[in-house]
């Protein structure tokens, strides 16, 4: 089984973080490779960054040279998901709501910890079109932008920084807590275990969910929502 990962933005050095944390998650044979964007951000923060990589990432899945058999849009709260099932033909399982549909299967309700606190509308959004919304308590950012928060756990502060965020979606009424931000590849162990309550990797999550679709043989429905682009003619940013 082939698994791709797509990273939202175009710092190669994430989607690499990403990839390793992806693979820790896999099963033996599973084999995982990262997909980064030509063009957009360096880093997803607000609704002008989200919208770009949405078209940045469906310009990448649709020349990407490589076969697999599902894939993981590692961009926590970014658009283009649907987009992405309607013109892929393998199973596509987005982080946000990997974690989120985990986490409610170990609490009646979750937190998600996210980076900057402008995100949170957006995460919301998701959570709500992926209707998981109603069983989340809060999102709580900690302050810090995508690349901020990666070099802050270099360092050791950002792992502070989640506790206190932790601290105040536990005070919201979370049993459960997600990693609002594919950055945060590896850091729920740690976290879980200073924290002592579950904390889902939407990463792992959505790695351990696309081998399952796999596995049982089930795909995007093509009735309706999610049915193939209409044929016409698109101009691609490679095309002009």
């Amino acid at each position: 089984m082939r698994i791709a990962v797509s990273n939202c933005n175009t710092t190669r050095a994430m989607t690499d973080a990403i990839v390793r944390g992806a693979r820790t998650a896999a099963s033996p044979g599973t084999e995982v490779f990262g997909i980064t964007p030509a063009w957009g951000p360096e880093s997803a923060e607000g609704w002008l960054d989200s919208y770009l990589t949405a078209a940045a990432v469906l310009d990448a899945l649709r020349t990407c040279p490589e076969p697999y058999d599902a894939l993981v849009m590692a961009g926590f709260g970014e658009h283009g998901r649907e987009g992405a099932r309607e013109l892929l033909d393998v199973p596509v399982v987005d982080i946000t709501e990997a974690g989120a549909h985990l986490a409610c299967l170990l609490g009646r309700r979750y937190g998600v910890l996210t980076t900057l606190d402008r995100s949170r509308a957006q995460i919301e959004d998701s959570l709500h079109t992926a209707g998981v919304g109603a069983h989340c308590a809060a999102v709580v950012g900690t302050g810090l932008g995508v690349l901020e928060l990666e070099a802050a756990l270099g360092s050791g502060a950002g792992m502070g920084r989640l506790a206190e965020a932790a601290d105040r979606a536990r005070a919201a009424g979370a049993e459960v807590l997600v990693l609002g931000c594919a950055g945060l590849a590896g850091v729920a162990p740690g976290l879980q275990a200073k924290l002592g309550l579950p904390v889902v990797d939407g990463v792992t999550a959505g790695v351990r969910l696309a081998e399952s679709l796999v596995t049982l043989g089930l795909g995007t429905s093509r009735v309706g929502t999610y049915a193939k682009p209409l044929p016409k003619r698109r101009v691609w940013p490679g095309d002009m």
